[in-house]
């Protein structure tokens, strides 16, 4: 008998998107601002883009904190909001891999360009 977490278990896709990539956000509060990659969780599917998602916590004054204060971070986004951006074409791109030999190519579908 099949568990509970072997139903919800999908296949992947394969990752076109790594750390230090700069990528643009096409959709949510974020939409159209450009970040470069901090950190990704394959397992989670979840990326952090500098300066996108800002989340903002309140903390209240206290004994050591007399002031109270705004903390602000990043949050991590679904990597499928996000594309890779080409300054080529001055604008987020679809990737596919081509392989030559061992090395791998990621080229935009529309113009073919190589995307580094």
């Amino acid at each position: 008998m099949k568990s509970v977490k072997d139903k919800k278990q999908r296949k992947k896709k394969h990752p076109t998107i790594r750390v230090g990539d700069t990528v643009q956000v096409i959709s949510g509060k974020d939409k159209g601002q450009i970040g470069k990659v901090l950190k990704i969780d394959w397992k989670n599917e979840r990326i952090l883009v500098d300066g996108i998602n800002k989340v903002y916590h309140h903390q209240k004054p206290n004994q050591q904190n007399q002031q109270g204060s705004i903390n602000v971070a990043e949050a991590s986004i679904h990597y499928s909001n996000v594309l890779l951006y080409s300054p080529a074409e001055k604008k987020g791109v679809r990737v596919r891999v081509e392989r030559t030999g061992k090395v791998k190519k990621r080229i935009c579908v529309k113009s073919s360009n190589i995307i580094e």
